[in-house]
């Protein structure tokens, strides 16, 4: 090792070992976050306490314990360049504060793009605005960090912050978030060999998969989710690993169908699609309670970009 780098504890230094070493580690670290918080929840249980689709409750301090493993594990960075653990912190933290802020304070009534934006634009500033906002400004803190022309700072902010608000879209069933971030963690960690680091690109997923993969059962099981907090900083640090590690192409390709589907969220219901589709449908439901025997009337999806169901309206009853 270099004299002018940190010295790193031993499990952190760089080998072959190094990605699954920091995996095993954000996994144990979310799940002592994950006790911890539901034992004693800021502020008490009720803040943190939101209804499922089900009608039943659930928790998200999910989302924080997830966000503190990821971001502390990646923050001591194996084999990653100093900026690439900035821009992983930078990402995780200011999404998960972002999206905290619209889960504890959100009051429902503008979902969104359009509603946050026309709601902006009748002079009310909404708890989703500012997180739309202030996501926005924290992918372009990350992609600065990254380093980079013009052009790659645009490019890497659009997949920081189109990351996070993607992967909330899919917050709407128990596991669903989790599974597209595994699956997507996997397909960019095997699928960068092309890029500019393949290895760059192991290491910056490998505490957000261990951390999510630890959490996966409590979001099954229905005794948690992510919420925003949770979802907006995991799909903020996929986007820094493709970031970091794919060609400019390939970053391409990758933001034009992020916002493709970001665009579709707003006129079609990802629900509806994945319900019409027996693969997509039994990938949904495997590891998940069976639904029940008939559906809730008005439980269908809300409009994209807030917590799975009926958030904002348990929290107000709750109070």
């Amino acid at each position: 090792m270099s004299g002018h780098q940190p010295r790193q504890p031993r499990m952190f230094r760089s080998g072959p070992a190094t990605p699954l070493a920091a995996g095993a580690a954000a996994a144990c670290l979310a799940r002592a976050a994950y006790a911890a918080l539901s034992r004693r929840p800021p502020g008490g249980g009720n803040l943190w306490t939101r209804t499922n689709h089900r009608g039943e409750p659930v928790t998200l301090v999910e989302g924080p314990a997830l966000t503190v493993a990821s971001v502390a594990v990646s923050a001591l960075g194996p084999g990653l360049a100093p900026r690439v653990r900035a821009a992983l912190a930078v990402a995780g933290a200011g999404s998960a504060a972002f999206g905290g802020y619209d889960d504890l304070a959100g009051s429902g009534s503008r979902r969104g793009f359009r509603g946050h934006l026309g709601a902006l634009a009748q002079g009310e500033v909404t708890t989703g605005a500012v997180k739309l906002g202030g996501i926005g400004a924290t992918g372009l803190v990350s992609a600065m960090l990254l380093g980079g022309g013009p052009t790659d700072v645009a490019v890497n902010a659009g997949l920081v912050a189109g990351g996070a608000n993607l992967l909330n879209l899919f917050d709407l069933r128990p596991g669903r978030a989790l599974k597209v971030a595994l699956a997507s963690g996997t397909l960019l960690a095997g699928g960068a060999r092309g890029g500019r680091s393949p290895a760059t690109s192991l290491r910056a997923v490998a505490a957000p998969l261990g951390a999510a993969a630890a959490l996966l059962p409590e979001d099954l099981g229905e005794r948690a989710m992510l919420g925003d907090a949770g979802a907006n900083a995991l799909g903020a640090l996929l986007g820094v690993a493709a970031a970091t590690s794919l060609s400019r192409p390939a970053r391409l390709v990758l933001l034009a169908a992020i916002t493709g589907l970001t665009a579709a969220s707003e006129v079609v219901s990802f629900t509806a699609v994945i319900e019409r589709t027996p693969a997509l449908r039994w990938l949904d439901m495997l590891g998940r309670r069976p639904v029940p025997a008939a559906p809730v009337p008005g439980r269908d999806d809300p409009p994209p970009a807030e917590p799975r169901e009926a958030g904002a309206s348990a929290a107000a009853t709750s109070q």
